[in-house]
């Protein structure tokens, strides 16, 4: 696997692909590609970097691990390419956008635009074998994304944490509070939106009226 990741988190985060884990992930992740359909494709595994330059982020929205069924994994928690099945945990999110913003749902499932206005959709593993959820999180996926959420927290100011259900929640501790804005709920999957605390929470008003509040143009969710 060779690493291309865009230029402003190479130098955040260079120390990592120094580190004998990295080398090993890498390995990992090549023979996985190679013995197995995996996801998302080769050139869109930093694609949530890529979109979205270190010093853009405005907003962090974690995931878990890519969607694992085939055409469906962009690179982008929550996000599937144009003309793919919008997946049930987005429809929630978007339902919530449409309660809370009054905006139109949308007919896309391609969160490419908010990446664009700097909202890094970051999965805490970046690949996976087809048919298997959380078939490489053990790999060593989840030290370099701890990485790259602390250089955020570290590095930045005033940036908003959306963090949904119990994995990302966990992720809670490498975020500093004074300086960030963290916004916690229940995951959106119907599952766990269904027996409340995703819908009606308000999450995107209120991290607009943060950003806004700091001098920050707000997201067009």
């Amino acid at each position: 696997m060779s690493v291309k990741i865009e230029p402003s988190w190479e130098q955040r985060l260079g120390a990592e692909f120094d580190k004998p884990y990295f080398h090993q992930l890498c390995e990992q992740v090549r023979q996985e590609y190679q013995k197995f359909p995996c996801y998302p494709p080769g050139r869109l595994i930093f694609n949530a970097f890529n979109l979205c330059p270190f010093e853009k982020v405005k907003v962090v929205i974690i995931g878990q691990d890519p969607y694992h069924e085939p055409g469906q994994a962009m690179g982008l928690s929550f996000s599937v390419p144009d003309g793919v099945q919008i997946p049930p945990s987005l429809v929630n999110i978007y339902k919530e956008i449409a309660d809370d913003l009054g905006k139109p749902v949308s007919r896309s499932g391609d969160l490419t635009r908010w990446a664009e206005q700097g909202v890094l959709l970051l999965n805490a593993t970046l690949t996976v074998r087809a048919h298997a959820a959380n078939s490489h999180q053990r790999l060593g996926w989840g030290t370099f994304t701890d990485a790259a959420i602390k250089a955020l927290s570290d590095g930045r100011e005033n940036l908003v944490f959306m963090l949904w259900g119990g994995f990302a929640r966990s992720k809670k501790a490498l975020i500093d509070q004074q300086r960030h804005c963290v916004l916690e709920s229940v995951h959106p999957s119907p599952l766990s939106a269904n027996r409340g605390g995703w819908f009606g929470q308000h999450q995107f008003s209120r991290c607009n009226a943060y950003l806004t509040t700091h001098g920050i143009q707000p997201i067009e969710w």
